[in-house]
């Protein structure tokens, strides 16, 4: 029987992915190597095989642990709303600032999801692929029940699509400490929102 891996193996993973997620962005997936990755967190090459036996499986270790984490950002906001007795409206908007709160904190994880994923086997990729889905599909199930009037059929996916475009590109030009903070953009989207959606 397999001895289960310890707590301090699990921080070494985690530092591994911050330090290769890092190198993805700064160099690009295809143009950093393993040894890239392994001088970038102060370790030999060897030592890094130790807990991940290729780039590949640190990618998608690095997408899959990511997009759990906005899944579970998708539930808290649900369940947040729910315990706070919310509108629809406003759990929109709270999951709109949920989003950018994380993405504030992820932006090299970020990039590699929306740039890197394609680098990944079929099996791995359609795996990160599904749960992209399902964040859309879930920020399409928050903006019908917000602005019912609104949405159709015909156009949910685009407006969808449009909001996504607001906040998914912000790691290219908001930067923390800039002149405008992640919260206060994300009051600008949910400013945009209301007065473009509502009825």
């Amino acid at each position: 029987m397999a001895r289960p891996k310890s707590q301090q193996h699990e921080l070494k993973r985690d530092e591994i992915l911050d330090v290769a997620a890092q190198c993805f962005a700064d160099r690009s997936y295809p143009a950093a190597s393993m040894n890239d990755i392994a001088a970038a967190g102060g370790t030999s090459k060897a030592r890094l095989y130790h807990y991940y036996e290729s780039k590949e499986a640190i990618l998608f270790d690095l997408l899959d642990r990511y997009t759990q984490r906005l899944l579970a950002v998708i539930g808290q906001a649900e369940a947040t709303a729910q315990r706070r007795n919310l509108d629809e409206r406003a759990a929109l908007h709270e999951l709109v600032r949920s989003f950018l709160d994380e993405y504030e904190t992820s932006a090299t994880r970020h990039v590699a999801l929306l740039h890197d994923t394609k680098f990944l086997g079929e099996a791995q990729r359609e795996l990160i692929l599904d749960r992209q889905r399902d964040v859309v599909s879930a920020f399409t199930r928050f903006l019908c029940r917000a602005y019912p009037q609104r949405l159709t059929p015909t156009n949910q996916t685009a407006i969808t699509m449009m909001l996504f475009g607001m906040i998914n590109w912000t790691f290219t030009w908001l930067r923390p400490g800039g002149t405008m903070s992640y919260p206060q953009f994300a009051e600008e989207v949910v400013a945009m929102l209301d007065k473009g959606l509502a009825a």
